[in-house]
């Protein structure tokens, strides 16, 4: 069965985003002051765990960014020697990620059930075997459907997840076993001695924690993999969805949010911050007029003017759009340009005074003496030495975002409905806390999953600010 590639908006930005990535990591190993840096990065233990943890993410969003078309089973020729049709396509926009998540996708049930269960969380009324009718808790379509009436569950488990700790200590060798062979290359000692030197924390980078965390995120992989075709391992939504797999897709929102929301603010900030700091005069005035107007406006009502009025201009034009997805794609970019274009007025107030002390300096003056363009002495002499608050500000901005995502779904002004993230996860789970008993494992895993991401990115932020803040590095 063929396929049709979609490409979603956001994908192309998201792709664009990795190369510029991959761009700027080529550049930063050519400069030995930009290696020297990350390499500060890469000695500190919280780093590199958070790096390997934000790449587990990266890795689940890139997934989730590949988009396709499935192929509609072909219709029966009503006539012998009937001409081929053409082949059609669904209008259900999926990812990769979907298709290696299909039984967490597919296999529904009715409502709430709690994980690992093998009956519903809500009585129902059931027909009994000798007639007559009963309220009971009635056995579950999908969940533990292959164990027997009283069958326990617990060595069934215990005999799915025997595997794992293997799965994960084969990982953990073989990314041990690359290591100690480039770093005996490189220092020319043998391979024992170098798998011996990482394990005892004795290398220039922080090798081991991240060996560590390699080893959790196999083995909860592995437990992943080995129990949710036969259990809800964090139960279903009141509409019988796997809470694993909305967290799962949850990822890709929340990265889109945090990188795309990034990508468009900083060609605002940038500019006007460095325009408004070497400029001066009436420029430098205006731009401070626009910022503080910005300011003054309370940011949760500019934000929510601004998205309303974008989805009425969505509704008016379906004809834009030719499936939901891209419906909904539609919606989360103009988020992120929303977020985007009220939020770039912290960085432009840094740049703008950093470019204030920059153009005093003595190798500025030089070249505005040897006749240097202010385009010239902007792009050689002034970005550059901004770039390490740039960096800063984007690493610090991320996770904030990822939590503005959150906030703005939760009070109906975010995401489209059909656009699975952290905030419409905590969102349909607020009103079942007054349950009782209380359904606990959605708000539970959604917080527990943007736990992850956002302690990653706030502890590498704080890495990177570390090794490229100059009045740190002083001290």
């Amino acid at each position: 069965m063929s396929i049709l590639p979609v490409l979603l908006p956001t994908d192309a930005l998201v792709f664009m985003l990795m190369a510029c990535a991959v761009f700027f990591a080529v550049q930063a190993r050519r400069r030995a002051p930009s290696r020297e840096a990350w390499r500060r990065v890469g000695r500190q233990p919280a780093a590199m765990a958070s790096a390997v943890i934000l790449s587990v993410f990266a890795a689940i969003g890139f997934m989730d960014s590949l988009h396709y078309r499935p192929q509609l089973p072909p219709a029966q020729d009503v006539s012998v020697g009937a001409q081929k049709a053409a082949p059609m396509y669904s209008s259900e926009v999926l990812s990769v990620l979907d298709a290696l998540l299909a039984p967490l996708r597919t296999q529904m049930e009715k409502t709430y059930s709690a994980p690992f269960a093998r009956v519903s969380f809500q009585r129902e009324t059931v027909e009994q075997s000798g007639g007559g009718q009963a309220r009971s808790y009635p056995r579950l379509a999908y969940g533990a459907r292959h164990l027997q009436e009283g069958e326990a569950s617990l060595p069934d488990i215990a005999r799915r997840l025997a595997w794992a700790p293997l799965h994960a200590l084969a990982a953990a060798g073989l990314l041990l076993a690359a290591l100690g062979a480039g770093m005996a290359r490189r220092q020319r000692v043998g391979m024992k001695e170098a798998v011996r030197r990482i394990l005892a924390g004795r290398t220039e980078l922080a090798w081991r924690p991240a060996l560590a965390v390699v080893f959790l995120a196999v083995l909860l992989i592995a437990a992943g993999v080995a129990l949710a075709p036969h259990y809800h391992v964090l139960g279903t939504d009141k509409v019988g969805q796997d809470v694993l797999y909305l967290s799962l897709k949850s990822i890709r929102t929340g990265l889109v949010i945090g990188t795309l929301t990034t990508l468009i603010m900083l060609p605002f900030a940038v500019a006007l911050g460095i325009a408004a700091g070497y400029l001066g005069g009436w420029v430098d005035d205006a731009i401070q007029y626009l910022y503080t107007v910005l300011n003054s406006i309370p940011s949760v009502l500019l934000i929510a003017a601004s998205v309303l009025m974008m989805q009425v201009m969505i509704d008016t034009h379906p004809q834009w759009f030719d499936t939901a997805a891209q419906r909904s794609d539609a919606r989360l970019l103009a988020l992120c340009a929303i977020l985007g274009m009220t939020s770039w007025t912290g960085l432009c107030r840094l740049l703008r005074g950093e470019t204030l002390k920059l153009r005093e300096l003595e190798y500025v003056q030089a070249a505005r003496a040897f006749g240097a363009s202010t385009a010239q002495i902007l792009r050689r002499h002034i970005l550059p030495n901004v770039m390490h608050i740039v960096l800063i500000t984007v690493a610090l901005d991320f996770s904030s975002l990822v939590l503005a995502e959150a906030v703005l779904s939760y009070v109906g002004i975010g995401v489209a409905p059909s656009t699975i993230s952290f905030g419409s996860m905590i969102n349909a789970a607020r009103a079942e806390l007054a349950r009782e008993p209380v359904v606990w494992w959605s708000l539970a895993a959604a917080f527990g999953f943007m736990l992850a991401l956002v302690l990653s990115a706030n502890l590498l932020a704080d890495a990177v600010r570390d090794a490229f803040d100059p009045r740190r590095l002083i001290r």
